[in-house]
This record gives structure tokens, sequence and C-alpha cells, in this order.
């Protein structure tokens, strides 16, 4: 959920039924802008507070993103 203006781009914003608004997320299941080829956020400076949150490579990330099982993220998320 979006709860600051942090300069994401319109295209990257959906609204939920009770309108708050939230990252978009493609077919896949995953934020619309991280790019699948390396696996980095296409919006970095302009990320969202929660993003903000999460390092990479740390606990939350590597079980995040090893629960989806996409590609290797053992491997990605350590770069």
């Amino acid at each position: 959920m979006l709860i600051s203006d942090t300069g994401v781009p319109d295209r990257f914003i959906e609204t939920d039924e009770w309108g708050s608004w939230h990252m978009a997320r493609l077919e896949d299941g995953w934020c619309a802008a991280l790019d699948r080829d390396t696996m980095k956020c296409t919006i970095y400076d302009n990320r969202p507070w929660v993003c903000r949150e999460f390092e990479m490579g740390e606990y939350e990330c590597r079980t995040e993103r090893a629960a989806n099982l996409l590609i290797d993220w053992q491997d990605k998320c350590a770069q």
C-alpha cells in the first residue's frame, strides 16, 4: 500500500475497491516496477516506503523471493 507520495509514476499505481493506492502487479503477481531480467527496481529512487524497508540480501528479502520460486532468488538477492 502506498501511504505517502514518493513520486511513484502513475503507471505503477492501482486503486483497490476501498480507494487505497498500491503498487500495480503484473499477471505473475510481482510488482510492475520490477525488471524481470535484472530483478532490480526500475523506480528505485522513487520506490514506496514499504520497499525502502526491505534491504537486499536480508532475511525478509531472501524469504519472500524464495517463497515465490520465480528464479534462483538466493543468487539474485545476494547481488
